[in-house]
């Protein structure tokens, strides 16, 4: 945990900007859901680091929780939180660890970006309500010399995340040609989604 917080500490990955596959995963929800009452929606950031996800989907109505098991990003992301007069749950737990749990049909989206814990997809599958949306973008292996010198339990197989979400309506599958240019500063290929529980 030390070389996370380290990394939040200096600055690295604490982009304030929200990753453009959950903008496009939150005006899909708001079209087919934007007749409900804001403060129905709930959402779960997993791994949230410091919080530009979280924030971004507290600012539009989600009731959020969010968790990283980096306390000094979850500070990071509190500070924002207060400064923007917002409020989210924000939690610093293990989940390698199993310190939170995924409650069952509690979410009506969930995102993941760029964190690869293989047994926390079935809770998360079971965690968002039906008609709610997965989100997420994580790396996959490659021909990159990052990639290579990376543990391949944290890296995806192609193919690897849409079958996770077999049977659930695919709105977005991608897996990225080179490198990501998402505004969190994570440059490795990836695979990215936005899937609807059916």
């Amino acid at each position: 945990m030390a070389d996370w917080d380290e990394r939040y500490a200096r600055g690295e990955h604490a982009s304030a900007e929200p990753s453009a596959l959950l903008v496009r995963a939150v005006r899909a929800f708001a079209s087919k859901h934007g007749g409900e009452s804001r403060g129905s929606r709930r959402a779960l950031d997993v791994a949230c680091g410091a919080g530009r996800n979280a924030l971004f989907l507290a600012e539009h109505g989600f009731v959020v929780t969010a968790v990283d098991s980096s306390r000094v990003g979850v500070e990071l992301m509190r500070e924002r939180v207060r400064v923007r007069g917002l409020w989210l749950d924000a939690r610093v737990a293990d989940l390698e660890g199993g310190e939170f749990q995924i409650e069952p049909d509690s979410y009506d989206l969930a995102c993941d970006f760029y964190y690869l814990q293989r047994d926390l997809f079935a809770p998360m599958r079971a965690g968002v309500r039906r008609g709610g949306l997965f989100v997420a973008a994580i790396h996959l292996t490659g021909d990159d010399p990052e990639a290579k010198h990376m543990n391949p339990d944290f890296l995806l197989r192609p193919g690897e995340l849409r079958a996770e979400f077999k049977g659930w309506e695919i709105l977005h599958y991608a897996e990225t040609d080179g490198h990501d240019t998402d505004a969190g500063q994570h440059t490795r290929r990836s695979a990215e989604l936005i899937a609807r529980k059916g």
